[in-house]
């Protein structure tokens, strides 16, 4: 027997971390027990730390333009496209534009942590 159940973005969590503002959609908080997906507003210029994830995650751009540098390579992404990141890739995600905000979907698997220069912690928005 299968359960469901709605997770509205209007009544998700809000985590803001500069220029950066994460809503959990389905995470286990939320009721998803596998997948852990969020939607991303990027403030005009944000910019994240160099980082990494100890799983793959994909950033589908839904509006406006984002940039990305994955393990050295620099990507270009606007609507509908997907970025993907495999894990352990270093990661520099960033909105393209100064002007404008732009907002992606993110998604990866339950239980993921998150490595930003010597410390390892597993996302709040994720859990």
């Amino acid at each position: 027997m299968s359960r469901s159940s709605l997770s509205t973005l209007a009544g998700a969590q809000v985590f803001d971390l500069e220029g950066f503002t994460f809503r959990p959609l389905a995470v286990p908080s939320r009721g998803s027990a596998e997948l852990a997906i969020w939607a991303l507003d990027l403030a005009p210029g944000a910019q994240s730390q160099v980082h990494s994830m100890d799983r793959e995650e994909v950033f589908v751009v839904v509006s406006g333009r984002i940039a990305a540098t994955v393990d050295g390579e620099e990507v270009l992404a606007g609507p509908g496209d997907a970025i993907v990141v495999p894990a352990h890739a270093e990661l520099r995600l960033g909105n393209a534009s100064a002007e404008e905000a732009a907002r992606a979907t993110a998604a990866t698997s339950v239980g993921m942590l998150a490595t930003v220069g010597e410390a390892t912690f597993p996302p709040p928005w994720a859990q």
